[in-house]
């Protein structure tokens, strides 16, 4: 079974809000359970979500859900520890709709999970 890693101590920063209307689309809404809620980025050819933890952390899988036709065509799942430079773990394509998609980072089964500590 999985559990959420994302914690009251994370930390999250995101790369833009659209319009900068933090109350409807800000990043509060990336983690708050509701479907009726979503963080929207504004356009750009880039936009990201940092997620700093205050321990280390153990990952296993990453889900994420996009509003169908809002979807990014590509996904880079990157880590590091303490300040180091983040550093790509793996690539994924997600689909364009609104469906929970889960990804497990590029690793054969029973390999170690990547690990990072702030």
């Amino acid at each position: 079974m999985t559990h959420s890693l994302v914690c009251p101590e994370t930390v999250s920063r995101v790369s833009s809000v659209l319009n900068r209307n933090t109350r409807q689309f800000g990043k509060k809404h990336l983690f708050d359970q509701d479907e009726e809620t979503c963080w929207n980025s504004d356009q750009g050819p880039s936009q990201w979500v940092i997620l700093e933890f205050p321990q280390r952390i153990r990952v296993s899988q990453l889900q994420i859900q996009f509003q169908g036709g809002f979807s990014s065509r590509l996904g880079r799942l990157e880590g590091s520890q303490g300040s180091e430079a983040l550093s790509k773990i793996v690539d994924f394509y997600p689909e364009d709709n609104n469906s929970l998609q889960i990804s497990c980072p590029g690793l054969p089964l029973g390999s170690p999970r990547p690990e990072w500590e702030p």
